[in-house]
């Protein structure tokens, strides 16, 4: 890239405009007394107020060695269990949890200017949870976890066609099909904070702490 581009880019990157709409108000003193009434709620506000995906979300993990990776991964549920979401165990994001359960979540809705930041332990639920959770999602998500091979070297995009157009058939051959490296994993939080943006700056960051069997809550400067 020579300067001339990099100067167009720094310049596209200073007129992008950021939560151009109405943002909505949020008062933390009426906030509950745990973190998932009020995830619930954010995430309903989100997807009434038009955000794509809302149920999208950042999962930060590391290897042995600390080295940290992220994807953008979707939410299968969220209870008193934790947050969860699900992988191949045989993935790179599986084998970085096996090695070192220590995880966090990103949300972010711009059409709300809403953001969540979850930290905790992730532990895998057993092969019968792991497989009912895959045969509730659609027939497509059936048929790519029954591709497999996640995160290994890929020879061409021929290959990967041929692999598809396979499991499509037997995806709907076989709607109940086993996928045993199929897992399902819950992240059970011990650090929340709910962050509403502000147009003139003044964000609120509400940030919950768990205690033993209880949350701390305190606010947190922008």
């Amino acid at each position: 890239m020579n300067q001339d581009q990099q100067a167009a880019f720094r310049e596209l990157l200073r007129t992008l405009r950021v939560w151009d709409c109405e943002l909505p108000s949020f008062d933390p003193a009426a906030a509950p007394a745990e973190p998932l009434p009020l995830f619930q709620q954010w995430l309903r506000e989100a997807a009434e107020a038009g955000a794509p995906e809302p149920h999208t979300m950042t999962l930060a993990t590391a290897d042995s060695q600390g080295r940290p990776s992220v994807r953008t991964l979707m939410l299968h549920d969220a209870d008193v269990r934790g947050w969860h979401f699900a992988s191949h165990r045989t993935s790179h994001k599986g084998w970085e949890l096996a090695t070192r359960p220590d995880a966090a979540l990103g949300f972010y809705w711009a059409a709300v200017g809403r953001q969540v930041r979850i930290q905790g332990k992730v532990t895998a639920a057993g092969p019968e949870e792991s497989q009912a959770d895959l045969h509730r999602r659609s027939t497509g998500a059936l048929a790519a976890a029954l591709v497999g091979h996640q995160s290994e070297p890929l020879s061409s995009y021929e290959e990967l066609v041929e692999a598809s157009a396979a499991a499509w058939e037997r995806a709907q051959r076989e709607p109940d099909a086993p996928v045993p490296s199929w897992t399902l994993y819950i992240l059970q939080a011990d650090e929340v904070e709910f962050f509403q943006g502000d147009e003139r700056r003044r964000h609120i960051r509400l940030r919950y702490r768990r205690h033993e069997k209880s949350w701390i809550r305190d606010l947190l400067w922008p």
